[in-house]
């Protein structure tokens, strides 16, 4: 074979291998599971669905029908058919909070966790549990300490190795600028740093999301706004 020849050889199957990546990335299928028309739930707002022990994933929306921005918990099966397990602002006043964000942390005993950006008792959010059959327990009510000392607004939960709850809350703490907490099962809340705490708010300013725990057991999180330059951190803490 000359050198020609190989050459041909070769571009021949290249041209064949990408035909073929072409052709694969052409089979891919879209389809819509769900799609929301507000009286069964609106805006998954910052919401990574959940996979279940039993199969089926559950979320959260932050409006929902009547009370539109209420916000509701719900199932979906892996078909598509959507159950609304819990409506928000069910009780007076919204005391079972409103406006979840965030994704359910499902515990070893079968239930679901999260949080209500807003609502409660004291207006600051709530951290709630929900089992699979849609009972709703509030077991934190932000806003209980003076000023909101204890924070405001938190944005999502991880259970970690120890087996409490550690999460954010964008407003509220000592210097009014989010605080990153932990919780216990039982509703133990302690708060663990109030950012801002650095002058001119160096240690970043109104966290965001949840947190994720490496490898080596720390929390890394991410701060919205502040830092050196102002355009928000990441950052750490060890437990």
């Amino acid at each position: 074979m000359t050198r020609l020849e190989s050459w041909k050889t070769i571009c021949v199957a290249f041209l064949f291998c990408v035909t073929t990546a072409t052709a694969s990335r052409a089979q891919v299928v879209f389809t819509t599971l769900v799609d929301f028309d507000g009286s069964d739930g609106g805006f998954p707002y910052s919401n990574v669905l959940t996979q279940g022990s039993d199969g089926n994933f559950y979320g959260a929306t932050y409006y929902a029908g009547l009370c539109f921005q209420c916000g509701t918990v719900f199932k979906m099966t892996p078909a598509g058919t959507l159950t609304t397990l819990y409506r928000f602002c069910s009780q007076t006043n919204c005391t079972d909070g409103i406006n979840p964000v965030g994704s359910l942390v499902q515990a070893p005993n079968g239930d679901f966790y999260g949080v209500a950006h807003f609502g409660g008792v004291y207006g600051g959010g709530t951290v709630f549990k929900i089992t699979r059959a849609g009972n709703l327990t509030t077991f934190y009510n932000f806003c209980s300490l003076a000023n909101c000392a204890d924070g405001e607004g938190p944005t999502g939960l991880v259970q970690v190795s120890n087996g409490n709850f550690y999460g954010v809350a964008n407003l509220g703490g000592a210097n009014g600028a989010g605080t990153i907490f932990e919780i216990t099962p039982a509703g133990q809340l302690t708060t663990l740093y109030s950012l801002c705490a650095q002058t001119n708010c160096a240690d970043g300013q109104t966290p965001f999301g949840a947190l994720v725990q490496a490898r080596n057991g720390d929390l890394y999180g991410e701060a919205t706004a502040g830092g050196t330059f102002g355009f928000g951190t990441i950052f750490r803490i060890c437990l």
